[in-house]
C-alpha cells in the first residue's frame, strides 16, 4: 500500500485554511452581533469578505497555474 504524502499535506492545509476562515467568520461576525447588533454584523461581515477577497483570488491564479503545469508535464 503506497501512501501520497504530497496530497495528505495539501488535504490537510486545505481543511486548516478553511477551518480558520470558518472561525474568523463564526467568532468575529459573533461577537460584533452580540456587542453592536444586527446592522454592524452586516458590516462586519462584508469588510471580512473584502478583506478576504484579494487572498482568495491569490489561491485561486495559483491553483489554476499548478493545473496548467500539471497538464503541461503530461504532454
Amino acid at each position: 500500500m503506497t501512501r501520497d504524502l504530497r496530497k495528505y499535506a495539501r488535504q490537510t492545509n486545505v481543511r486548516l485554511g478553511m477551518g480558520a476562515v470558518l472561525i474568523l467568520l463564526v467568532v468575529g461576525v459573533g461577537l460584533i452581533y452580540f456587542i453592536y447588533g444586527p446592522g454592524a454584523a452586516v458590516t462586519g461581515l462584508l469588510c471580512l469578505l473584502a478583506g478576504l477577497s484579494p487572498i482568495l483570488l491569490i489561491v485561486l491564479s495559483l491553483a489554476i497555474l499548478d493545473w496548467i503545469g500539471q497538464r503541461a508535464n503530461r504532454s
